[in-house]
């Protein structure tokens, strides 16, 4: 499970700034719903070019809701000047820290904060003009350069830790090894390409747990009248719902850890905890 430090939780639980500012002088939208995480930021900036109000509206995970609510609190009471030279490290430190799994979330506040002064400006974002390496995410190669460059960015994980970038079919993994190599160099993969196997995305474990649970978990749980739904995937911890005779069976626990848990830990990850719902 993540390790979210107090201010993380802070803001996710009472998030600052929460809305739409009507007439806004700058405004950016940033991700979509498609990607699991969409933020719509929105600005009031007066003549002194000082920023005198800021308010966003977030679909996603807690980190994502904390990260924009953080972002907002920055940027009150900035210039746009010093507000454009905000990081996403800057965003993560206001927050304590956030799990490095989860960086692509001030990764996207501090797009958004740059879309915003873009618009403001009446100007267009060079990241945009970029060639998109993963269809996925619509991650441009521009703003992986950027993310190598900013955070000393060392494997193909990293990359999709900070842009989401190969965090879904992994078709785009090539791309992002070439570009890595292109910009710092042929070494900084030796270590991560040896003999360790690279480790699953959040998206990637995800999408392998729904096919082992359809192909190779539920047919057997249907055969006896039951069945079962994913709830949730949080780190290894898989929470799952049974459905039909399962739900009832006094065997239920048997089937959830010698059934369930042992055929994932074999086909997906030997990590793995499967729990059911309460």
């Amino acid at each position: 499970m993540w390790e979210y430090t107090d201010k993380v939780q802070h803001h996710f639980l009472n998030p600052q700034n929460v809305g739409e500012l009507e007439n806004a002088d700058g405004t950016g939208d940033v991700g979509s719903l498609a990607c699991g995480d969409a933020l719509k930021l929105t600005l009031k900036i007066d003549e002194n070019e000082i920023i005198t109000d800021a308010k966003f509206k977030t679909f996603g995970c807690a980190s994502a809701i904390a990260s924009s609510s953080v972002l907002t609190e920055m940027v009150i009471g900035m210039s746009v000047e010093e507000a454009s030279k905000v990081t996403n490290e800057d965003i993560a430190n206001a927050l304590g820290g956030l799990p490095k799994e989860k960086m692509h979330c001030s990764v996207m506040g501090r797009e958004a904060l740059e879309a915003a002064i873009a618009d403001y400006r009446g100007m267009i974002l060079p990241m945009a003009e970029g060639e998109v390496v993963c269809e996925c995410f619509g991650v441009t190669d521009l703003e992986v350069i950027r993310a190598i460059n900013e955070s000393n960015l060392r494997s193909v994980e990293e990359i999709t830790n900070f842009t989401k970038a190969g965090g879904g079919c992994g078709k785009c993994e090539d791309k992002l090894r070439e570009i890595l190599r292109k910009t710092v160099g042929e070494k900084v993969e030796a270590a991560a390409t040896g003999t360790k196997t690279r480790k699953m995305t959040a998206l990637q474990k995800i999408k392998k747990i729904e096919e082992v649970l359809e192909r190779e978990i539920k047919p057997g749980l249907r055969k006896d009248g039951g069945d079962l739904e994913l709830i949730d995937v949080d780190g290894d911890f898989v929470t799952v719902s049974l459905r039909g005779a399962c739900k009832s069976c006094k065997k239920s626990q048997t089937t959830i850890k010698e059934y369930v848990e042992k055929k994932l830990r074999e086909l997906v990850l030997d990590t793995l905890i499967v729990e059911e719902e309460e």
